[in-house]
């Protein structure tokens, strides 16, 4: 390609520990034009972050190698550099300057030490050598740029104190205050909100087209860059499988992988009971399968019918949970947050309640509330029937036992000091349910169920991938034998394939066991295909709510035509 900013040529990279030899990218090529978008898409472990930890030189040494191919770069528009071949200071003139990087994870790609204003202005002083107030001055523009809420206050705050999309625009800012003509963004977008995604693309293209540069974009999900990117690379297994054009990937994908990754999103036509894996996909599901698992309309009704005929087992009455953020001279408080703002919800034996909101529109503290780990200012939460505040001691254990939750994140939620296996028993040792020999079997059992192995007793959480480890949270709420189950965001940061294998498991224990969940999610494709009735919150209130199927179809809020909207 004549115009191209970035050619990479057959790059293989191994990784050498212990005496083992991983394969991490095999014979990869591909050619990105200046001012255009190459989306990277694949799983986890398919290579994705190693491409772009290699084109910016910062593979971990030694045990990172490149064994062959081209990485050219036209830094001049004179000569293309050899990337590979570059030296130290050459690479070094290279990164910020002419080509920037947003990392996956802001919270950890950020200093939590520093404001946010001092971390670009530093960046700035290295590498435009300007006074530091010069640089701050031009920090502020850049986060006018990335549409940060109140630029000058921002600069003072510290990363803890801005949401997930704030801290991702702030990483922007850093990755272009240079001006690069090559933007690498790894994975910016896999735990925020449908909204915010989109806003984060939406200025991505802004600041392309403003600034000329092109971007190399990567993420698991191939759905979210069908309008945003000019062409597309599929990566299975440290390979690229597909590479092409946008819209005849979706249009005609050619690799039975890549119309894998399209058909485990929840198809937005019609219900089915269970999503595709990639796997059955790529072999090709029976025609009976097919027809028995999608739901007709009618059936959906007929079970909205009988769901409504069950008892609840939990209802929310006028619930308030609001926090104190400022105090007056005499340690009064003046203002509240109001998380949880006058909040009624009702679940049904067996039944799905879907909650779908915005991150901050308190979500999480209702979940964390009904499970009581968090206070309740006002309003009532009922267990069948009883006001869980006038539990007695014996009557409360029982409630805790009964009622579990799966929390967002697996790996935090898990103790990396004890084994799995003890991780499971533990509940059942807290409780006193069977006896202490049984135990191990049920646990071993329930690996099983959830689709681990019996030789994964003894292993620690480090040792299994994002989906292993959010069953095994699975695995460890069903060992208490429970009636409701919350889960918190319990599949937003895995990949599609792994979300589909989580979801498709949550649909049959609810149907083995009967179990009632409350579902809460940003994502309302997903929120639709597992649920029975929704209930769309902003700002701690309900702003509507309904069946699956007339929420999705028929919004009557705004704010629930813009969720669709941006998850389309």
């Amino acid at each position: 390609m004549k115009d191209a900013l970035l050619t990479v040529k057959d790059i293989s990279v191994d990784f050498e520990s212990d005496g083992e030899i991983v394969h991490a990218l095999q014979h990869i090529s591909f050619d990105l034009a200046k001012g255009k978008t190459l989306a990277v898409v694949g799983e986890s472990g398919s290579g994705k972050s190693v491409l772009a930890l290699t084109i910016m030189r910062l593979l971990p040494s030694p045990q990172g190698i490149i064994k062959q191919g081209n990485i050219e770069f036209d830094a001049n528009e004179k000569q293309k550099l050899d990337i590979v071949a570059c030296s130290p200071v050459q690479i070094e003139s290279l990164r910020g300057q002419q080509i920037g990087m947003i990392f996956q994870e802001p919270m950890t790609s950020l200093n939590p030490l520093m404001t946010c204003g001092r971390q670009v202005a530093e960046t700035i002083v290295l590498n435009k050598k300007l006074t530091y107030k010069e640089a701050l001055a031009e920090t502020q523009s850049l986060f006018e740029e990335v549409q940060l809420p109140d630029p000058k206050a921002i600069l003072g705050r510290y990363p803890h104190e801005l949401s997930g999309g704030q801290k991702q625009r702030v990483m922007i800012a850093i990755a272009i205050c240079c001006n690069p003509s090559l933007l690498i963004a790894d994975e910016p977008t896999p735990a925020l909100d449908v909204t915010v995604q989109k806003t984060i693309l939406d200025l991505l293209s802004v600041i392309q087209e403003k600034r000329g540069m092109a971007i190399l974009f990567i993420t698991h999900d191939l759905n979210l860059v069908r309008n945003f990117a000019d062409s597309v690379m599929i990566m299975y297994r440290s390979r690229c499988v597909e590479y092409g054009d946008t819209s005849t990937i979706y249009r005609n994908p050619a690799h039975p992988y890549t119309k894998g990754l399209l058909n485990c999103r929840p198809p937005k036509n019609e219900r089915i009971r269970f999503l595709k894996s990639v796997e059955e996909s790529i072999k090709g599901a029976d025609a009976k399968f097919e027809a028995d698992n999608k739901i007709s309309l009618q059936a959906f009704d007929n079970r909205i019918r009988k769901l409504e005929k069950q008892t609840d087992i939990l209802e929310l009455k006028d619930l308030h949970c609001w926090y104190p953020v400022k105090k007056n001279f005499f340690g009064k408080t003046s203002a509240w947050f109001k998380a949880v703002d006058g909040v009624n919800l009702s679940i049904k034996e067996g039944e799905t309640l879907g909650l779908v909101g915005e991150s901050g529109c308190g979500k999480t503290t209702i979940g964390k509330s009904i499970v009581l780990l968090t206070d309740i200012t006002k309003g009532e939460i009922l267990y069948r029937g009883k006001n869980v505040q006038d539990f007695s001691i014996a009557e409360l254990a029982e409630y805790r036992k009964n009622v579990q939750m799966i929390f967002q994140d697996p790996y935090s939620s898990l103790n990396p000091r004890i084994s799995i296996g003890e991780a499971i028993r533990e509940p059942m040792d807290v409780h006193g349910i069977h006896s202490s020999s049984l135990r191990k079997q049920i646990a071993i059992d329930l690996f099983e169920k959830v689709g681990l192995l019996p030789d994964h007793y003894h292993r620690y959480p480090h040792e299994f991938s994002g989906g292993q480890r959010q069953r095994i949270c699975i695995a460890r709420a069903l060992a208490l034998e429970p009636q409701c189950i919350i889960c918190d965001e319990s599949v937003s940061a895995l990949d599609v394939s792994v979300q589909a294998q989580v979801l498709n498991l949550l649909v049959s224990l609810r149907d083995e066991y009967n179990l009632s969940y409350l579902f809460i999610s940003h994502d309302l494709s997903v929120v639709r295909h597992i649920s029975d009735h929704v209930a769309v919150m902003q700002k701690g209130r309900i702003e509507e709510s309904g069946t699956a199927e007339n929420i999705y179809s028929s919004p009557v809020s705004m704010y629930t035509r813009a969720l669709i909207a941006s998850s389309l």
